[in-house]
């Protein structure tokens, strides 16, 4: 039942042919048998879960529920959870158990959704690959021997091997949308400020936004509806009224104006993926759409502009772990100068640490202007141009990653290399626009491809309905890898 799409699920629990308790003890079981070989999940409340898949069942039984009541779902381990540890998958925040819900916890809460753990990430939402763990790399499903993408990779993994339907995931510079290529699911990062960020550990907080990964973008869309919304608590949370985001899946395309970035189809992307690219583009005519060549000038430039703005800004929020008020404490210090440094150095990873160092660099007296500012008037230039070329399309595609999942370790001691694996999907954040990722295929060795269709601000309704459409036409978000229960592998 877990590979059965949302859907099938809530059908399946409103007729009683299940029940939330069987089904989250389907997950549960799931879990044990997976998650020793794939390390997606860092923590899991089976007592909580199955309570609450209890008080599911009571509200299905007096005709309470909604369409996400029962359904068994993850959260990233970057959101806020009462009575159940927030990690961040650091050190620094190991034994950390927060005493309230995040916005988004609790509005899935509120649906009546069940969480059963959390998922690993890279440390703090630092990385492409989730290697970056405190508590250690997570396995890509269609290959142990490749990542799964980050910092999201724990949630697109364990929905990937049909641990849970839905997980939760955040996205920064891409994190939601990689990950989601890389193990052949969806993902949807939603306009900046759709998602309240209260409860959501902040690594940079104008670039940070919630999102959603699941099997399809049926199955995105009711649980992206559900976790939306005006949050007071957040200041950069958009007024916006409620939005079933869910309500155009089944709108005809035809007319529908692809536009295709010149940028992103030049060299960089491996054959593989252009070919599974095309191929879905191809599939897009063939459901009445039209493609139209665009521009993106300052492309080139995300990168270097991110990798300076969101380092800024992590340093920055970062700097609130000193081993004082919460958090890792050094065991051993001379005085308080000493215990803050050590506390700091042993309670964060690497990558963190090369970005608190660059991050501060960047906003220090004397490069602040050479650096920062510089790389928030290149953000400028980007925005800029998505909005030129939104008056000649309604959606832009392309690669959500030049390549497909990578082996791991392969990119550990390069980082550049790592980043620029981000080259499609930062940019998309530093404009504050919404981007899905969907399968569109595989490439070498089996390994899924993905998709990425941005729109302008405030069409995750539109981006979704295009999503579903392909779908509709293909069968790649239906592939499983071994072992994820019926139609394991990619099809032929």
């Amino acid at each position: 039942m877990l590979n059965a799409s949302l859907q099938e699920l809530a059908s399946a629990l409103a007729d009683r042919r299940i029940s939330s308790v069987e089904l989250t003890r389907s997950a549960l079981d799931r879990i044990a048998a997976e998650n020793p070989r794939l390390n997606a999940f860092v923590h899991v409340d089976e007592e909580g879960a199955l309570a609450a898949a209890a008080a599911a069942d009571a509200r299905l039984a007096a005709g309470e529920a909604g369409p996400l009541t029962g359904i068994p779902l993850a959260h990233k381990d970057v959101f806020c959870t009462a009575g159940m540890p927030t990690t961040c998958a650091s050190k620094m925040l190991a034994n950390f158990v927060s005493p309230y819900d995040a916005h988004v916890v609790a509005q899935l809460k509120k649906a009546g959704t069940v969480l059963v753990g959390k998922t690993n990430m890279d440390e703090f939402a630092m990385g492409s690959s989730n290697e970056s763990s405190h508590f250690g790399a997570t396995r890509n499903p269609w290959d142990l021997a490749r990542v799964p993408g980050g910092s999201s990779g724990g949630s697109a993994a364990a929905v990937a091997a049909g641990m849970v339907p839905v997980a939760t995931g955040t996205d920064t510079g891409g994190s939601v949308r990689q990950p989601a290529s890389f193990c052949g699911v969806t993902g949807i990062k939603p306009t900046y400020g759709v998602v309240s960020r209260y409860g959501m550990i902040a690594y940079a907080s104008s670039l940070d936004q919630g999102g959603v990964l699941g099997r399809s973008a049926a199955d995105c869309a009711p649980v992206l509806s559900a976790m939306a919304g005006f949050d007071p608590r957040d200041s950069t949370s958009l007024e916006r009224a409620a939005e079933d985001f869910g309500r155009d899946l089944d709108k005809p395309i035809d007319g529908l104006r692809i536009g295709l970035p010149r940028e992103y189809f030049g060299a960089g992307m491996d054959d593989d993926v252009r070919a599974a690219v095309d191929a879905a583009l191809d599939t897009y005519r063939k459901l009445g759409a039209t493609t139209v060549d665009i521009e993106l000038p300052n492309s080139k430039l995300a990168i270097p502009a991110y990798y300076v703005i969101a380092p800024a800004e992590a340093s920055s929020n970062l700097s609130r772990y000193d081993g004082v008020r919460y958090g890792h404490r050094a065991a051993d210090y001379a005085d308080l100068a000493d215990m803050y440094c050590k506390s700091r150095a042993e309670g964060f990873g690497s990558e963190v640490k090369r970005r608190i160092l660059v991050g501060t660099y960047v906003l220090s007296h004397g490069y602040y202007d050479a650096y920062y500012l510089q790389a928030q008037k290149l953000r400028r230039l980007i925005a800029e141009d998505f909005r030129r070329a939104f008056e000649r399309c309604d959606v832009i595609a392309g690669p959500t990653a030049p390549t497909t999942a990578f082996e791991l370790g392969s990119k550990c001691d390069d980082p550049v290399q790592m980043y620029l694996g981000d080259i499609y999907t930062v940019a998309i954040n530093l404009a504050g626009l919404p981007a899905v990722s969907l399968p569109a295929g595989f490439g070498n060795g089996g390994l899924p491809v993905g998709l990425q269709l941005v729109g302008d601000y405030f069409a995750e309704a539109r981006l979704l309905n295009t999503a579903h459409r392909f779908q509709q036409a293909t069968e790649w978000h239906k592939a499983r890898p071994a072992g994820a229960g019926d139609d394991e592998g990619s099809p032929t």
